[in-house]
């Protein structure tokens, strides 16, 4: 074996001591090869045994309200299994010279059963919490075994101590805690002083920033509670620092080095088809428009993201702005997310547009769909169209983006429900004309801390005011138990036009499965409770155009209630659909519940919302009132189907409902990273480091106002960086 101090960073993690060839393949099995990956895998949490308390101080704590985590050093006292219906829920009680405390879990029973075995030492790390017979509680802490060894060498010298991931991989080459903290330990000690610095000093002086170096003995082995917090700043500064530079980039490339399509108010299209519309624009949406207008007028290429909510007329105002790119003899492009929606696009435009034109005879402006499902014939005659400038708005889908479709001259392309498209796909588009201008919509609402990272590049309009004869939707969160009555108020409301949906969520993501469920309800609901009402079925396992047959049958009130398993595909507006209730409500996500709840209250009549869970999770919800600012992770975990009941009652407002799904969920749920050409967050929270967000993101954008090419002297490290660490993600913002 080599010696420790002949090997480089670089070198395989075997010739670190007591490593070795065969604890070497275990470790690449987890992507560590090389001493360096070795000190980049840094600890999942620590444990100060500097504050560590007795059970009977941790209890006092715990009396006296303190909300912050704390840990007690125990002994495994005994353990028991209870069994609550289909739920097993583990109990396991500690001793300590002063007294005793008990850990909870409800998941992964069987395997922490097998963990804490009678005699064990542990330490135990979480927010103390009260049992139900006043006992000191934790529910599904971090914990540690301490061996002998280690009562003896860590257990009293007031250290602050890492815990690891131990994957199976590292357990099945017998690398477990106190061997994995010895092998980085000696890394870190001989190795760390090879790592080159990643950001400039400038940027480390003025934020008062710890050096890389300093940062990874900390993050590993931390002198103190201040150096580990100023290590974790480091990467997360340095995580998302990066992240900004990419996003501030691709924006100065977009504009810099693209010219766009400058246009002008040049007939009174505009004008015209805004008198045929039967109601008047809002002044959100009036305000959104000037934005558009200016982007569209200036030589920069517009690049802008248009959010709003359910229903709040963002395809109206993007309508606008396409009619705006015709009247200049550009093309228009809009590209819808599904199927059933681009063809419900191309239906409403060609309407509009024949009342247009009625008004305005002295434009005909001809609308082409263009589907991946075309018979050829068809499809050739799309093709054709589009590339002779026969069609002036093209309605489509992914299909959109393939290499046989060539445009003659487009100058707008409008992205519907952005987070199913990610930035490769918008460049596709873009590289379709000389760069065309780009308004991206969703429907679903982004969190600010959200839009601030991911979507950094685009301009940002929203449009947060419903149309004036809407009536806030009423939702309220009934048991199962009173389904009756909620059926009879649905035959009720039939007499005065109200037709209802009815939708039950998938169990699991089988097509036979659904099939049968859906009959299931449907004849179900048929015989007995709604016999006397008109019932229609929606499912997955249905083609688009079938599911669009049952909707317009819906829409011309052949049914008085459409009974479906799958989402409801957004879309078409039934003016009368005013009740929708979703069975096992708290099975369902919060933006999915939030997206179901937008097909309805969608005229002037007053719409209902109800959601139907099991009596008990209602009797739970009443007597619960959740603060999500105070919830460890471990309890929010425990009560995230109550907290997103209580949300959807409390607000219709989907940029609340938003913030709250970020907290439940995390960014990687909503919107992923990878998906929008960025690597994903290891260090920083979206969630919780929006300060840090913001301070990165003006340091970013001004380096590359300043420094456009980052070709300065002070901004060889970051060049390097990027070009080394980046360059998949480099291709949509190019430094070269």
């Amino acid at each position: 074996m080599k010696s420790v101090s002949k090997n480089s960073i670089d070198d395989s993690v075997q010739y670190l001591k007591s490593v070795g060839p065969k604890r070497a393949e275990s470790f690449s099995k987890i992507g560590i090869r090389t001493i360096r990956d070795l000190l980049f895998y840094f600890p999942s949490g620590h444990l100060d045994r500097t504050t560590v308390l007795s059970a009977a101080k941790a209890y006092g704590y715990m009396m006296n309200g303190y909300d912050g985590e704390l840990t007690v050093i125990g002994k495994v006292f005994k353990k028991e299994k209870k069994r609550f219906g289909k739920k097993e829920i583990l109990k396991v009680q500690f001793r300590d010279e002063t007294g005793f405390f008990e850990c909870v879990w409800f998941r992964g029973t069987k395997y922490f059963h097998s963990v804490f075995n009678e005699g064990d030492v542990f330490a135990i790390s979480s927010k103390p919490d009260k049992s139900k017979y006043g006992a000191l509680q934790f529910i599904h802490p971090d914990f540690d075994r301490i061996t002998e060894e280690e009562e003896k060498s860590f257990l009293h010298t007031g250290k602050i101590i890492p815990f690891y991931r131990i994957p199976k991989e590292l357990k099945s080459g017998n690398i477990g805690d106190l061997s994995l903290r010895r092998i980085i330990s000696l890394a870190v000690e001989n190795y760390v002083g090879e790592v080159e610095e990643t950001l400039p000093d400038e940027i480390i002086r003025q934020n008062k920033l710890t050096s890389l170096q300093d940062a990874i003995r900390n993050y590993h082995f931390p002198e103190s509670s201040d150096k580990l917090s100023s290590a974790q700043k480091r990467f997360k500064f340095e995580e998302l620092i990066y992240l900004e530079l990419l996003v501030a980039l691709r924006k100065q490339n977009y504009q810099s080095k693209l010219i766009g399509n400058k246009m002008s108010i040049k007939t009174n299209l505009v004008q015209s088809f805004l008198k045929t519309l039967p109601f008047e624009l809002t002044k959100a949406q009036l305000k959104v428009l000037g934005e558009i207008k200016n982007d569209l007028l200036s030589e920069k290429p517009m690049n802008r993201l248009l959010q709003g909510d359910v229903g709040s007329g963002k395809t109206i105002v993007s309508l606008i702005a396409m009619l705006i790119a015709v009247d200049n003899g550009y093309q228009a492009a809009i590209m819808a997310p599904t199927e059933i929606l681009a063809d419900q696009h191309m239906k409403n435009i060609s309407e509009m547009m024949k009342k247009l034109y009625e008004c305005f005879p002295e434009r005909e402006i001809k609308v082409s769909l263009l589907l991946g499902g075309q018979k050829k014939l068809e499809r050739d005659k799309r093709l054709q169209e589009i590339e002779l400038q026969e069609a002036d708005i093209v309605v489509g889908t992914h299909a959109l983006l393939e290499e046989k479709v060539i445009y003659k001259n487009l100058g707008l392309v409008v992205i519907d429900e952005q987070h199913r498209f990610g930035v490769r796909q918008r460049a596709k588009l873009q590289s379709k004309g000389k760069t065309p201008e780009v308004l991206v919509m969703s429907a679903t609402p982004i969190p600010r801390t959200i839009s601030m990272t991911i979507y950094g590049d685009l301009d940002i309009s929203v449009i947060d005011e419903m149309p004036k004869n809407r009536k806030p939707i009423k939702t309220v969160l009934r048991g199962e138990s009173r389904l009756p009555e909620i059926f009879k108020f649905i035959i009720d409301k039939k007499k005065e036009g109200y037709q209802t949906f009815i939708v039950y969520p998938l169990v699991e993501e089988s097509d036979k499965l659904e099939l049968k469920a859906a009959e299931t309800f449907y004849e179900e609901l048929s015989k007995t409770h709604l016999k006397n009402l008109k019932l229609g079925l929606i499912h997955g396992r249905m083609s688009w155009q079938e599911k669009e047959e049952k909707m317009l049958l819906f829409l011309n009130k052949k049914f008085d209630v459409l009974v479906s398993t799958t989402v409801i595909e957004v879309g078409i507006d039934i003016p009368d659909a005013n009740i929708i209730l979703i069975n096992d409500a708290h099975r369902f996500g919060l933006s999915q519940l939030h997206q179901l709840r937008g097909r309805v209250g969608r005229s002037d009549k007053q719409a209902f919302c109800v959601l139907v869970t099991k009596d008990e999770i209602v009797q739970y919800n009443i007597q619960l009132r959740l603060d999500l600012e105070y919830l460890s992770s471990s309890m929010l975990d425990k009560f995230k189907s109550a907290i997103r009941l209580q949300t959807m009652v409390k607000t219709n407002n989907g940029f609340e409902i938003a913030e709250t799904d970020l907290k439940l969920r995390g960014p990687g749920d909503i919107f992923s990273t990878k998906q929008s050409g960025f690597p994903d967050l290891k260090y920083a929270d979206i969630v919780r480091d929006v300060e840090l967000i913001s301070l990165t993101k003006n340091i970013a954008f001004d380096l590359i106002n300043k420094d456009p090419s980052i070709s300065s002297e002070s901004n060889v490290v970051i060049r390097k960086n990027l070009i080394k660490h980046y360059s998949d993600n480099l291709q949509y913002a190019k430094i070269a």
